[in-house]
């Protein structure tokens, strides 16, 4: 009966698995992050501030006869390394879509529809605030959410939070940066350049050939992407949407499945025992040949598109994210703070992030849940969703990135986005995971009574 149990569970186990790596990382990232934001803020206002401003304006670059290309380090922190940031969302969009929590559009739903509900809400609150002022540019900033930082929350109250509620807010976090790249993409651009934007066309279709082609080693794709990137930097278009673009021609078939794979693996198993039978010391000829297959067929079962992923992760989120932290959260806060929390634009992302968000995330899956568009994961209440919904005001990395692409001409306005960010961040991380934690514990005294609200 015991083993039973356990084959039976087996599978669970395995479905979970990938997700519970990705979990960890991201959580382990948020601590990096945390601790990136707080040393840029406490340089920015120390005695030593100027040597943080000048750091990040560095120029740096290359040149190759006539042309060449040169800018400061912010730039290529923002424009460069985030393009790789990018890169792996655009990888994470595509698993989810072809074989994740997006995958079915039911399953999708609660998510979809709590995310859209989670950007729009934000957007309208701050355009109330601000639409027709100096500060209407910014009504992308409260959007999205921060997946490294709420996921780090969540890693904090562990198994007290149900993994459906922890797939659920990975889920609306990945809806949500697409969102933003999508509002990168359309809304702020600069002028377009369409000399560039033609190279990047034919680099983009290049790529595309190449999936067709199921060509698989990743130095090609490198080759055109970064052509691409180049293109994108010089049109006018955000250079960072390269790395989405990019993303998705990496192939994502695999050449064999599972049930093959195994029993390939086994065939080649047996010549290789074959060969230990008969006394070899070292390694034959077959043997190597039969080492040789499996590796074959290890690769034909994976795709490029999840090694790629696997490979960068742990640089985007270890390294590239922090050093963004770093470069962006630092502001020099004024000693008359009212002058700046007072301003339409701190209010405006402010209430945008840590109110529109759990209004949006949670009017909207009450809607699509009262008229059976989705329903709600198992173990998972309405007021840990309301939770979620606080957390996910965590906005943090993507709503700095569209406030300096919104405010870099206007220092003034982009300290006032940034204090705004930084204060419903925090606000949304401790009131949500309180929410979520006292959540828990009543959970645990009583049965669940309060999960059915009318619907």
């Amino acid at each position: 009966m015991q083993s039973n149990a356990i084959r039976q569970h087996r599978p669970t186990v395995r479905l979970l698995r990938p997700f519970e790596t990705f979990f960890a990382l991201e959580s382990a990232s948020g601590i990096l992050l945390l601790v990136a934001a707080a040393t840029a803020l406490v340089w920015a206002n120390s005695p030593w501030s100027a040597s943080y401003f000048q750091l990040w304006e560095t120029q740096l670059g290359f040149a190759a006869g006539p042309t060449g290309l040169s800018k400061s380090l912010h730039h290529w922190i923002n424009d460069g390394l985030m393009a790789v940031f990018f890169f792996v969302v655009g990888l994470e969009l595509k698993r989810e879509v072809l074989a994740g929590e997006l995958a079915s559009p039911r399953k999708a739903a609660l998510s979809i529809v709590g995310a859209i509900g989670g950007m729009a809400v934000p957007a309208l609150l701050y355009a109330l605030l601000n639409g027709g002022g100096e500060g209407g540019a910014g009504w992308g900033i409260p959007m999205a959410t921060d997946i490294a930082f709420a996921l780090g929350v969540l890693a904090l109250l562990g198994s007290r939070v149900p993994v459906a509620l922890k797939v659920f807010v990975t889920a609306v976090a990945i809806v949500d940066d697409l969102g933003a790249v999508l509002v990168i993409a359309f809304f702020y651009t600069a002028s377009l350049s369409t000399t560039a934007l033609t190279l990047a066309a034919a680099a983009m279709g290049v790529l595309l050939l190449l999936n067709a082609a199921d060509v698989r080693r990743p130095l090609a794709y490198l080759c055109f992407g970064t052509v691409l990137w180049l293109a994108l930097l010089q049109s006018g278009v955000h250079a960072t949407i390269a790395g989405v673009l990019a993303a998705l021609t990496i192939p994502a078939r695999r050449h064999i499945d599972a049930p093959e794979y195994l029993r390939r693996v086994r065939a080649y198993l047996r010549e290789f025992e074959v060969e230990l039978l008969r006394g070899a010391g070292v390694p034959t000829a077959d043997q190597r040949d039969a080492v040789n297959a499996i590796e074959r067929a290890s690769e034909a079962l994976g795709t490029p598109a999840a090694r790629l992923e696997h490979a960068l992760h742990p640089l985007v989120a270890y390294l590239i994210v922090p050093l963004f932290a770093l470069a962006n959260a630092g502001v020099r806060l004024s000693p008359d703070l009212t002058m700046v929390t007072g301003s339409p634009v701190t209010l405006g992302v402010l209430l945008g992030l840590f109110l529109g968000k759990p209004v949006g995330i949670l009017g909207a899956s009450w809607l699509a849940v009262r008229f059976h568009v989705a329903e709600l994961p198992d173990n998972v209440g309405w007021r840990q969703l309301a939770g979620v919904g606080i957390l996910c005001g965590i906005g943090f990395t993507m709503s700095l990135f569209i406030a300096t692409l919104a405010f870099d001409p206007v220092p003034a306005l982009l300290d006032q986005a940034k204090v705004g960010v930084l204060a419903a961040s925090l606000l949304a991380g401790t009131i949500g995971g309180a929410v979520l934690a006292r959540t828990a514990a009543a959970s645990a005294r009583r049965s669940d009574g309060w999960r059915q609200w009318p619907v």
